[in-house]
């Protein structure tokens, strides 16, 4: 099954995993070799933080590289919608008076204070094949939202 990610999601991971193999992986294995040449390994908790080090490394490696596999990049810009909200398309909405702008992005993606919410989350559902001038209610820890979607772009 395809992940939907932004090209922005898609470029950030790229930009982790060439990181990972090309700065961290290599001096996590200096790590490892120093530590090795300072004699007895069980007990040189230098030696084991390192291999610990180089376990998580490589996991997310992996993990960033079936993503990527995975990933089926959307542009914005190319989505034509008819002003429904959808993956990658950004939302006006207003709630008790106070207006908030997010684009709907890849669960990777998220984060509230940048204007990103995942496609996933309880907003991101409730949005989802919607129109401006509906109304949402959404349900949150703190009991049901309101909002009406003033706007739907693609950018």
């Amino acid at each position: 099954m395809k992940t939907p990610m932004t090209r922005r999601g898609a470029d950030k991971l790229r930009e982790e995993l060439h990181r990972l193999k090309t700065v961290e992986r290599p001096a996590n294995s200096q790590a490892i070799g120093e530590a090795r040449a300072h004699g007895d390994l069980s007990e040189n908790a230098e030696y084991h933080a390192a291999r610990e080090r180089a376990g998580f490394i490589e996991g997310r490696i992996s993990e960033i590289e079936a993503k990527l596999a995975n990933a089926q990049v959307v542009d914005p810009k190319l989505v034509d919608a008819e002003g429904r909200c959808v993956f990658g398309a950004t939302v006006d909405v207003e709630t008790d008076g106070e207006s908030a702008t997010w684009q709907i992005v890849g669960e990777d993606e998220a984060d509230i204070k940048a204007g990103r919410i995942s496609y996933s989350s309880p907003i991101g559902k409730a949005l989802i094949g919607k129109e401006p001038g509906e109304i949402v209610n959404v349900q949150t820890p703190g009991g049901v939202k309101r909002y009406e979607i003033l706007d739907v772009r693609y950018e």
